[in-house]
């Protein structure tokens, strides 16, 4: 196990005209479970594989434990990597598959068949030792793909988008027990994924990547209640948060009819008197008083209800709301929506930047 730490570290593909990756600064902890989220194209199947060895790094570093490994190929770098394709062989049983990297090494055949046994046990596949992968599922397909990088015992894992090949119920399956797994091992561990769901619920820390520069870095809870910028607060949550462009005033935010407070903290940290407001759905209630708005759709979901509505008062503004399960409104039906200052999320519009109160 180690730390893995990237210091300004630059990848450029050739013909492009920015960086995949701009100069990332970024540190992960020894054991820890770190997921690196984003949209297509910003920059994280990159960095991950910028720490395997499989793509170059331009400029700067990315060490392994205390070891520069900027230079190394990938074989003497001690990771495992988890791909989003199982990359099986066909005509191999399980617990050849699981194995097959010891026998490239040479190992005794004692110390290969204890190794595949312990990791067979953890990822509960010691049924299926003998069967062929066209036998198996794609979540236990998955699970000996998991197998074969556990058998290695390297000093970090590196999983790209691995539940992606899987159904929407197996990968709620899955990707708890592959947080459980990790944390019972205790290795490094670096996970890609465009799922920020899933990044939410899997990872220690999530880092969020936008056009190859890193956005924030923080705990999930973090994520979710001090979000950094505009593109993180937008990013993370589902449905997204609400974004309300507000005109900073003497009295406070002005939006339409609606007035909301601002601190003069935040005040003070304005560029220009341009104030974007995000409230989550939950912190944006149907009330008496508010934004008069009219309702589009409504998501059931059982325990929860999303009430999808277009402002009356501002043009090409959508706004969710969620409340209480089973709600009994219609689409067309005329609500006013009231955000809940304590709630409330404040961003300077020129700059994006979140500000504090």
């Amino acid at each position: 196990m180690a730390t893995v730490t990237f210091t300004k570290a630059t990848r450029s593909y050739p013909g492009s005209t920015h960086p995949a990756v701009d100069e990332l600064e970024l540190e992960i902890a020894d054991g820890e479970f770190l997921v690196l989220v984003g949209p297509s194209g910003c920059g994280k199947s990159t960095t991950l594989r910028m720490l395997a060895g499989l793509e170059p790094v331009d400029s700067g570093n990315v060490y392994i434990g205390d070891t520069d490994v900027t230079m190394l190929p990938p074989r003497e770098r001690d990771i495992a990597m988890v791909f989003q394709s199982y990359a099986l062989y066909p005509h191999m049983t399980v617990a050849e598959n699981i194995g097959f990297h010891l026998k490239i090494k040479r190992l005794p055949k004692q110390e290969i068949d204890q190794r595949v046994r312990e990791a067979a046990r953890l990822l509960d596949l010691d049924d299926y030792l003998d069967r062929k992968p066209a036998k198996l599922s794609g979540g236990q397909r998955q699970r000996v793909a998991m197998g074969r990088a556990i058998v290695r015992q390297p000093q970090v894992f590196l999983m790209d988008e691995p539940l992606s090949n899987l159904d929407a119920k197996l990968r709620v399956q899955t990707r708890t027990q592959i947080a459980a797994l990790q944390r019972r091992l205790g290795v490094t561990t670096v996970y890609v994924t465009h799922d920020q769901v899933e990044a939410m619920t899997m990872g220690d820390r999530v880092a969020v990547l936008r056009d190859g520069i890193l956005q924030q870095c923080a705990t999930p809870r973090v994520l979710f209640t001090r979000p950094a910028n505009t593109f993180v607060a937008g990013f993370i949550g589902s449905p997204a948060m609400n974004m309300l462009h507000c005109t900073a005033t003497e009295d406070g935010l002005a939006y339409g009819t609606l007035r909301l407070p601002l601190s003069p903290t935040q005040r003070a940290a304005l560029t220009t008197n341009q104030v974007t407001i995000g409230v989550r759905p939950e912190a944006l209630r149907i009330g008496n008083e508010g934004l008069q708005a009219t309702i589009v759709a409504i998501e059931e979901l059982g325990s929860d209800s999303f009430v999808y509505c277009t402002s009356n008062d501002h043009e090409n503004v959508s706004l969710v709301s969620r409340t209480d399960g089973l709600n009994t409104s219609q689409p067309g039906t005329i609500v006013h929506l009231m955000p809940d200052a304590a709630s409330m999320h404040v961003f300077d519009t020129a700059s994006g930047a979140r500000l504090e109160s």
